[in-house]
């Protein structure tokens, strides 16, 4: 097959990373793969094949016929087989594409949030569902936000299938960067992977770091990611007192380095789909303590891989980070449960096959038309 796969930007964010490598196993698999992306950046990429910069200017992300037009004389020049979006603007640059240009090239979708938590009007709901209307397929990264995105959509089940985000095998070198070496002598390191966005609720995490700082006063808290509430936070930090805890280390490229090296990860994030990073914490043998919300009980099984709390109760996401801390023998037995779970269901030699039968299928399903 000829694909397509339709990035935002170069960034180091779960979406492209995601794309890129399940690219690079679909390139193994012998599929003819372009990833094209919709705006500029500046990080580089995962990616072995060929990559397409649009470099659409940011102004016009809402409006723009003649980005709309450049893709659609790419695809006519090029006659891919199928154009998978994934996430940020990619959907509705795509599915404008499409309907203004008329071209015919199947579109598959892959939803990595509950989107029904992303609605917060009706004439986004009523957007929204136009643009759905234009696509042939979707992928969504977890059962439950399957099941949301039909219910918020009113889309036909047989539209849509579940296939979880996946992981690189690799072996991880744990020798850590200079900059951030210092902040392991001896204290205990808690790591946070995430955009630095509402959503993902850092405020609560330096609530909750304050809390167990009393009990642990060596403790570091390691954010990696960046976003526009990075000056909002740092505000925050020096305000709770919290300049010799919490640590904002922007985007990295060495995040299995210093997740490998961690103590505990965290995410209580209020949106989620299925972050990829608790199955790299998972991979790394790191124990995670996660709030439930969007797919995230399908990986973090209380008790079992991980440390599974209900949304916004800090109290027990509290208590939580501290049995991590104490608790070093059901630690132990999580770490390794959780490991020999993510080995099983979710590396991406295997995921990537899942994807192309997915192609495969809507492709019979258009011929069939």
């Amino acid at each position: 097959m000829k694909i397509l796969q339709f990035i935002q930007k170069p960034q180091l964010r779960g979406a492209e990373m995601f794309a890129c490598q399940l690219s690079n196993h679909l390139l193994d698999m012998g599929h003819e793969v372009t990833v094209i992306c919709l705006l500029d950046g500046n990080a580089k990429l995962p990616f072995k094949g060929k990559l397409v910069n649009l470099k659409r200017p940011l102004a016009k992300r809402f409006f723009d016929v003649e980005g709309w037009k450049q893709l659609a004389k790419y695809i006519k020049e090029n006659k891919p087989d199928i154009i998978q979006a994934n996430a940020g603007d990619t959907l509705k640059f795509v599915a404008l594409s499409k309907l203004f240009y008329r071209w015919k090239t199947p579109i598959v979708y892959r939803n990595a949030n509950k989107v029904s938590d992303f609605i917060t009007s009706h004439p986004k709901l009523v957007f929204n569902k136009f643009l759905v209307n234009q696509l042939q397929h979707i992928i969504s990264v977890s059962e439950l936000c399957r099941l949301d995105f039909i219910k918020t959509y009113s889309i036909p089940p047989e539209k849509t299938t579940m296939i979880p985000i996946g992981i690189d095998a690799a072996i991880i070198d744990k020798t850590l960067s200079e900059d951030v070496r210092p902040y392991f002598n001896s204290a205990k390191v808690i790591v946070n992977v995430a955009s630095l966005v509402p959503e993902k609720n850092h405020e609560a995490l330096l609530r909750i770091t304050r809390e167990v700082a009393k009990e642990y006063n060596n403790i570091k808290v390691l954010i990696l990611g960046d976003g526009k509430l990075r000056e909002s936070l740092q505000q925050k930090i020096a305000a709770m007192g919290l300049e010799d805890h919490v640590i904002l280390l922007g985007y990295r490229s060495d995040v299995l380095s210093i997740l490998s090296n961690a103590d505990v990860f965290t995410l209580p994030s209020r949106i989620e789909g299925l972050p990829g990073v608790i199955l790299e914490a998972f991979y790394c043998e790191v124990p995670v303590v996660a709030y439930n919300v969007g797919g995230i009980s399908e990986v973090v099984r209380n008790n079992e891989t991980g440390w599974l709390i209900d949304k916004d109760n800090e109290g027990e996401f509290i208590a939580a980070v501290k049995d991590v801390l104490v608790n070093t023998t059901k630690t132990t037995e999580l770490k390794k449960n959780a490991n020999q779970f993510v080995q099983k269901e979710f590396m991406n030699d295997r995921i990537a096959k899942k994807f192309a039968d997915a192609y495969t299928k809507v492709l019979n399903r258009k011929s069939a038309v």
